[in-house]
């Protein structure tokens, strides 16, 4: 019957979908360029684990650059470079954005367009402010660190009023400045054992405190994470070569 013939035509147009659906994931090639210990490359990897995409993650020592990463990222020569069928994309927040335009399940970005560019607006104050005001005390000592951890601390209590009534950064549920905010969840509050100074204490922040037990329960981010211990050896390793710099 016609109808039959109809429902017939539907469940094969389906399967033809499904496989071409299949036959092009298989075929995506996914490689990323990092570092384990980066906050930028670990961002990355969390969008493309959220995303439920396969990739090839290419270790690079910074102090030796790899030819590789020159060739792709000549600007700038560093990482995270995301390359997607032998496309390289470079910039952690540009690679995040593509990322999310190209597989859209599990969207990290609002589609509402003021949300979006506030979500935008809050990523980029992570990294051009939080990020680089917070390293203007690393290796320092003395008033030069006080200032560092003051600025960052005004700084933090703009975040901390985003927070108020929210579960995420990205309301409800994980999203961009959340990805980008595990640099002041994981990066700079686990730096504190290691500097001796709460830059992030409870008692002034206690909604950022509250956002980082909500989401070092999400399983993405616990799985992305670098290993604490592990962690922490590399910072102070990398902390007390900044301190011999500083009084070169």
């Amino acid at each position: 019957t016609p109808c039959r013939r109809l429902c017939t035509f539907k469940k094969e147009a389906k399967l033809v979908s499904k496989r071409e659906t299949m036959e092009a994931e298989r075929s995506e090639e996914v490689k990323l360029l990092g570092t384990w210990a980066s906050p930028f490359s670990r961002r990355i990897e969390i969008a493309l684990t959220l995303k439920g995409v396969p990739y090839e993650f290419s270790e690079q020592d910074l102090t030796n650059k790899s030819s590789l990463l020159l060739q792709l990222n000549p600007v700038h020569k560093m990482i995270p470079v995301l390359v997607h069928n032998g496309k390289p994309i470079s910039e952690s927040l540009v690679i995040l954005e593509y990322i999310d335009d190209t597989w859209q399940n599990n969207p990290i970005l609002p589609q509402d367009p003021y949300e979006k560019a506030m979500a935008r607006f809050w990523a980029k104050f992570v990294d051009e402010q939080i990020y680089v005001t917070a390293m203007k005390g690393v290796g320092k000592i003395g008033e030069e660190r006080d200032a560092a951890v003051e600025a960052t601390r005004d700084l933090l209590k703009l975040l901390e009023k985003e927070l108020v009534g929210k579960d995420f950064l990205g309301g409800k549920s994980l999203g961009l400045v959340d990805i980008v905010a595990t640099l002041v969840a994981v990066w700079l509050m686990r730096s504190e054992e290691i500097v001796g100074v709460k830059v992030v204490p409870v008692e002034i922040f206690p909604e950022i405190h509250r956002w980082v037990k909500n989401l070092l329960e999400v399983d993405v981010i616990k799985k992305c994470i670098p290993p604490e211990d592990e962690h922490l050896s590399y910072i102070k390793a990398r902390m007390d070569r900044l301190k011999i710099k500083s009084v070169q």
